[in-house]
């Protein structure tokens, strides 16, 4: 049996692993599930864990416990694809002022400073590969990062003159006029809070797991809510969709080899020294053999969106620098994301060539502008890890969505409920796999976050 039959079977997105530690887990922080979950069990209607693997039971908050904007959340852990899940989640609010990082350690919510200068809300889900250290130093790191970046330019974000651009109180002293010419608005600041705070964190996961002496890393999607807008970051292969009466928007894109195809190659064309004669750039429309030189072939290259020939030469049976298709597709033969948080000391098996010059961690952030919509109280926000969206599209999750909201109405712990549907859905006709009906292996995490009444208001500063 070859690791690399391995790796497609088993492991759909991340590396693969070392063998597993033994116990008690080692970390550079202790192994934990998301801070409000603490006592909450599995969620009503659910068994405790058993040992079989196709009865995996779906955790949810207490219901004591309310999550900001009254979201739902709901996980469940793989089976048995690896000994912990390696899904974190967190949530909170943010309150940002130029002061020093001041959150209590037990609080449930972020609270991120004594006092209240411009407040928002924070949502966030990460699903690590290669372990799940990389995933809970992000849980744990990036809501500090992003108030550190927030409250850099806060002044910049509640000037009032004109209302939605800075030049009324310009940001840059230097050039009073430069905030103008370029059309800078508010909601650019924000962006780069978020592009800045990803930045950060990850160098702070590198730093970390590297004096541990592990590996790991972890994509991110993170929803912010501030001043009227909810801006939904992405960095790897979870997706956000709106879900409203008679709309469906996604807020999010997926980020694969696949998508960043020419990203990739043209960094390989740039720096050919990062594949270490291992691997060609070139894409083919399948793996080359040995009885294909001098043949002529279909390829790409990192300049094309279409295709042409070529013959094929001897460089060309290199392994593949994107190989594979769908959920298939590898960087490198190793990952199945090309953005995220960590992978610092992620090495091509059995080589010393690093995954992580070809591996971005800035997000790409979508703007909701929320006081721009005649919000329903059906409206939501979903968010999950890709083992949802793995087994459901977009249209699947609305139907589900509306038809159960709509029969709900007076439930004040629908949004919870559904997030566990949604999961249950994924688990084969009424929950057994066993039965017809699409199945997730993978771990999966929830986030569903009404807009309406918690969303009028959401802009105080």
């Amino acid at each position: 049996m070859s690791a690399g039959w391995l790796r497609r079977r088993f492991l759909p997105k991340g590396p693969l692993p070392a063998p597993r530690p033994p116990r008690p887990h080692t970390s550079p922080v202790p192994y934990r599930r998301p801070r409000f979950l603490r006592g909450s069990g599995s969620c009503p209607g659910t068994a405790d864990a058993p040992s079989l693997p196709e009865a995996r039971p779906v955790r949810c908050p207490a219901r004591s416990r309310t999550l900001p904007w009254n979201a739902g959340y709901a996980e469940i852990i793989n089976a048995e694809k690896s000994e912990f899940n390696e899904d974190q989640a967190a949530c909170g609010k943010l309150c940002i002022q130029r002061c020093e990082f001041g959150a209590e350690e037990d609080q449930e919510w972020l609270t991120l400073c004594p006092e209240e200068f411009l407040t928002g809300h924070y949502w966030a889900l990460f699903d690590g590969h290669g372990g799940p250290a990389a995933a809970i130093l992000a849980a744990n790191t990036l809501h500090s990062c992003l108030r550190r970046q927030l409250a850099a330019i806060v002044e910049g974000m509640v000037a009032t003159q004109p209302p939605m651009h800075l030049s009324g109180r310009c940001i840059c002293p230097s050039d009073p006029q430069f905030v103008e010419e370029k059309g800078i608005k508010t909601e650019d600041l924000v962006i780069g809070a978020l592009e800045n705070a990803f930045q950060e964190c990850d160098e702070v996961i590198g730093r970390e797991l590297e004096a541990a002496g592990q590996v790991g890393g972890c994509t991110a999607l993170v929803a912010v809510s501030l001043q009227g807008k909810l801006y939904v970051a992405n960095a790897g292969d979870s997706r956000a969709i709106l879900v409203r009466r008679d709309e469906v928007r996604p807020l999010s894109s997926e980020f694969t080899p696949e998508t960043e195809r020419q990203r990739i190659q043209q960094l390989a064309f740039v720096y050919p020294e990062l594949l270490a004669g291992e691997f060609t750039r070139l894409e083919f429309p399948r793996r080359l053999k040995g009885d294909d030189l001098g043949q002529k072939v279909l390829f790409r290259d990192h300049h094309m969106n279409g295709w042409s020939y070529k013959c094929v030469e001897k460089s060309d049976l290199k392994y593949p620098l994107i190989h594979g298709q769908g959920r298939q597709a590898r960087l490198l033969g190793t990952l199945a994301v090309s953005r995220g948080l960590g992978d610092h000391q992620l090495r091509v098996l059995d080589t010393n060539i690093q995954l992580k010059p070809f591996l971005l961690s800035v997000p790409q952030v979508t703007v909701l502008d929320m006081d721009q919509l005649e919000l329903q109280e059906e409206d939501v926000v979903v968010m999950a890890t890709d083992g949802l969206w793995d087994v459901l599209s977009n249209e699947q999750v609305a139907q589900m969505v509306r038809s159960f909201l709509l029969g709900t109405q007076e439930d004040p712990h629908r949004f919870s409920e559904l997030a566990q549907m949604l999961i249950h859905s994924t688990q084969g006709k009424n929950g057994d796999p066993t039965e017809e009906g699409q199945v997730s292996y993978d771990d999966i995490s929830v986030f569903v976050i009404p807009l309406y009444s918690q969303g009028q208001g959401s802009n105080g500063h």
